[in-house]
């Protein structure tokens, strides 16, 4: 059955070569392979496939995410690596662009250079 499978999640790119930098270096995931398709990166205890594609339109909500320990670190160490963090009309967002939701769950998100909507989450 899927329920126990691994899930891999897959995003695209028209430009791969920025793509690697950003993943690879400024998110800091070890490059697996350099496919004629796709980049395989490791994340966490699994992989995501940045696909090599002709055109990519950047959906319209989060396409990929992070759960992590302590978002304000998270958010430092990405933007002293050049991540810019997005801030959306309409969201109560604090100065950092980080949302914090009355349960205690916080999430900052950004884009890579697709536009693909990135986010961190920091759980209650």
């Amino acid at each position: 059955m899927l329920s126990d499978a691994s899930v891999i999640p897959f995003v695209g790119t028209t430009r791969p070569d920025a793509a690697r930098a950003f993943y690879g270096e400024a998110l800091g995931l070890t490059l697996l392979a350099d496919e004629p398709f796709a980049l395989v990166f490791r994340t966490g205890n699994g992989t995501v496939l940045i696909s090599k594609v002709e055109a990519c339109t950047p959906a319209p909500y989060t396409v990929l995410g992070w759960r992590v320990p302590d978002i304000d670190t998270e958010i430092d160490s990405l933007s002293g690596r050049g991540v810019a963090f997005v801030r959306f009309d309409g969201f109560p967002q604090d100065a950092r662009g980080t949302m914090n939701f009355g349960d205690g769950a916080r999430v900052a998100w950004f884009r890579d250079p697709d536009g693909n909507l990135l986010s961190l989450t920091q759980s209650a």
